[in-house]
């Protein structure tokens, strides 16, 4: 591509940005198209799916009156081949062409040359960008290149239009259709019906005007109300939220009480009254003046902190202003709606109200979803394109399984939703009987099920769901949610209540895990791609005093327990074992010193989660007492591909045969060095990977309390021999569609159809 070529192409996508509506980006593409590329058309035909037409939607040099009105349907004309193929098309004699279809509300029988290129996002045709010459050629690889990079910009922006709306230019004016649909990501999962309730901040910090005065003492005193209630307000939270989250897990509450101490913001506050503000405008001022000194600092740290200012502010405001915002009346059917949702405003809220929680910004590990995820309430987070702004007391169906909103869902969607609702109730009631039976095959094979913990009530559902230990303890959650790195003595704390309510059954830590999607916000780690860089043992191995506190806090929380097990993440050479061993026996004998008692050595093993252990199960076999499948980064570092990705999430799948047969491979090598192998990822928590990983031999499976019962009663309902027979099945398959409908058939033909999450997802 030429740098002329490059220029243009900056310049249009640069307006193309800038412009206000699709029509407007259409019309600067075609227009600059046409000039860039001195044709005497250039026209642009979007897909209107719903009458499976290509509507000529924009055009240079074709009649203006032909915009908008005229249209082909799928698979007509040259437009149509162009679709059909989803490729290029270059002819120098297009009217000759079979397939070119004459319309004469355009005039483009005057045209010769046609160069077709068709719009393509995520694998899907959009539409079509033409462009026509007078002239006999066929048109140039350079100028088919242009085209296929702007098409690419384009494709975007008509996504963007569809996600909001903006494409309803196909349908007929006030035809009263106001249904959209949003993708986002699944932070917890299940299904919502209700209307949506925009939470806006308690008050406006920028809109409050400076002002004298009246009196000071009067202004003072207002203030001290203020602070009064706002400390009252955040104690009745914390101690609302006892019951649920952990002391560590209600941290914020501690950070926004300190900041309300007399010589910390109040004071500030004052100081500016006295010089004659009155108390909002000093609130402002204050809060202003610290939220610009911690934003000229590039510190995640800091910045969280500008965060909590922010709301601490807007709630000090609330009460000066006597809007408390948490006196809104909630339905039991309420989405929660917003571009974040801090844990505060969420727990303040009636939680039995909540239906779900959708948020154009946020990620799926972020503190608030960690939150939700436990208190069962389904959630969508990163819905970019939401406008917020329109959707208060609007009807909506959230279906945080597949991170779908859908807003003013048509009656026939509603319907189906009721009825996925009404199946799920009934089976979460059916399944309440296997809380207290084991996991055992018809043919008398037993299968240990474990629970993955990290917040406190994670532990008290694994417990009552009947979990015969913890097989991945994510010591990271404590981590993530504290303002700081937390000392040993807290640690040990922590540790010993999860140790505790597993006393005589094994519960396996994992040591510290951050980077990738897992950040702590004091401790920035920025990368290219934090996928393959710097996490898990990577880093602990790198700051021995974190890991070594760690383990040292692991160690004296076993004390009298002997059930601690520990799991070392991300582990990609023999010799990081080999280190990790000398510290831990270092640690072992200093704390066996210090506290004068004896410890038991625990159990030692490392999660497979990187592809180049699979090769070395021997060497690691020699050093390590157990092996644990996490099988979410297995699967994407064995299928290179980024499960956060939208645009190649399609192809992350657990049925793959590639995954399936490594899985194979490594469980007959653990077995041949006697070490038993566990899996503790999304793979053990869905029944139908349950199966197969229970027919290769895996000693247990480790799940989300909320699975437990689901795969229990697979279990309970399949013959070990069907087991194996499915697997040896599915290992001579290709096709991981093809794997997991072969599973499926199997369930719905066994009286296990419940069990099928594919039976209950909606299509729209």
């Amino acid at each position: 591509m030429s740098n002329m070529q490059l220029d243009t192409l900056r310049r249009i996508v640069q307006e193309i940005n800038a412009s206000v509506s699709l029509h407007d980006s259409l019309d600067i593409m075609v227009n600059h198209v046409a000039e860039a590329m001195h044709v005497d058309v250039c026209s642009i035909y979007l897909l209107d799916e719903r009458n499976k037409r290509y509507v000529l939607m924009a055009s240079k040099g074709l009649k203006p009156e032909a915009v908008g009105h005229v249209s082909l349907s799928v698979g007509e004309g040259l437009v149509g081949l162009v679709g059909n193929r989803e490729e290029i098309v270059n002819l120098d004699n297009a009217p000759k062409h079979e397939r070119f279809a004459y319309l004469p509300e355009t005039g483009e029988e005057l045209f010769n040359s046609f160069l077709g290129v068709p719009v393509m996002y995520r694998r899907k045709v959009m539409g079509v960008l033409v462009v026509q010459n007078k002239e006999s050629q066929d048109f140039s690889e350079a100028a088919e290149s242009f085209l296929v990079t702007l098409c690419a910009q384009l494709s975007g922006v008509i996504a963007h239009a569809h996600a909001v709306g903006n494409i309803d230019v196909f349908r007929k004016p006030n035809s009263g259709s106001t249904y959209k649909t949003f993708q986002g990501v699944s932070g917890a999962g299940g299904i919502a019906l209700g209307r949506a309730i925009v939470l806006y901040p308690p008050a406006d910090l920028t809109a409050i005007p400076d002002r004298e005065a009246e009196d000071i003492s009067d202004e003072l005193a207002l203030l001290d109300q203020a602070i009064a209630s706002v400390r009252k307000e955040i104690q009745s939270l914390d101690e609302k939220m006892q019951d649920s989250l952990m002391s560590e897990e209600r941290a914020l509450f501690s950070v926004f009480l300190r900041m309300l101490d007399e010589n910390a913001l109040p004071s500030e506050i004052k100081d500016h009254i006295r010089t004659g503000s009155w108390a909002q405008g000093a609130v402002r001022k204050v809060i202003d003046k610290h939220v610009a000194l911690f934003a000229q600092m590039e510190d995640d740290y800091l910045r969280e902190r500008v965060s909590d200012l922010k709301d601490l502010g807007r709630r000090i405001l609330a009460c000066l202003q006597e809007n408390d915002s948490s006196h809104r009346e909630l339905s039991p059917d309420s989405i929660l709606i917003g571009e974040e949702i801090s844990t505060a405003a969420l727990v303040e809220l009636p939680v039995d109200k909540i239906a779900a929680i959708v948020t154009s910004e946020g990620a799926a590990n972020s503190h608030m979803v960690i939150v939700a995820r436990a208190l069962g309430i389904p959630t969508v987070v990163g819905v970019t394109e939401l406008p917020i702004n329109t959707l208060d007391d609007i009807e909506m169906i959230v279906d945080a399984y597949q991170g779908r909103v859908f807003v003013n869902p048509p009656r026939r969607l509603r319907q189906r939703y009721k009825e996925v609702q009404k199946e799920e109730e009934q089976i979460a009631k059916d399944l309440k009987q296997y809380e207290t039976k084991d996991a055992i095959t018809p043919d008398g094979v037993e299968i240990p099920l474990f629970v993955n913990t990290g917040l406190m009530i994670d532990v008290v559902r694994g417990v009552q769901r009947g979990a015969k230990g913890v097989g991945l303890y994510r010591s990271e959650i404590p981590f993530m949610l504290r303002e700081r790195f937390p000392g040993e003595e807290e640690q040990r704390a922590i540790y010993r209540q999860q140790l505790s309510h597993f006393a005589n059954k094994p519960v396996i830590m994992r040591t510290l895990d951050i980077g990738a999607d897992k950040d702590l916000p004091y401790f920035s780690i920025e990368e290219e791609n934090s996928a393959l860089g710097w996490r898990g043992i990577r880093f602990t191995l790198d700051h021995p005093e974190i890991f070594s506190a760690q383990i040292r806090a692991m160690l004296k929380a076993s004390i009298g327990l002997n059930n601690l097990h520990i799991l070392l993440p991300m582990v990609t050479s023999v010799s990081e074992v080999e280190e990790v061993l000398y510290l831990l026996e270092r640690d072992w004998i200093a704390v066996q010193e210090e506290e004068q008692v004896k410890i038991t050595k625990p159990k030692i093993g490392i999660m497979v989660e990187v592809p180049s252990v699979l090769f070395q199960i021997g060497e690691f076999a020699e050093l390590v007492d157990f092996f644990s499948v996490g099988s979410n980064d297995l699967t994407q570092y064995l299928l290179a591909v980024d499960r956060n990705n939208p645009h190649v999430a399609n192809v992350y799948s657990h049925f793959h045969p590639s995954v399936l047969r490594a899985l194979q491979n490594l469980v007959q090598a653990c077995h041949q060095q006697q070490k038993p192998i566990s899996v503790c990822g999304e793979m053990a928590g869905d029944p139908l990977t349950a199966i197969l990983l229970m027919a290769m031999g895996f000693n247990t499976l480790s799940m989300s309390s909320s699975n437990i019962l689901r795969v229990r009663k697979a279990i309970c309902h399949v013959p070990m021999s069907d087991a194996k027979k499915l697997l040896d099945d599915v290992l001579k398959m290709n096709n991981p569609l093809l794997i997991k409908s072969w599973l499926e058939h199997y369930f719905r033909t066994h009286g296990l159809a419940d069990m099928v999450k594919s039976n209950r997802l909606v299509s729209a």
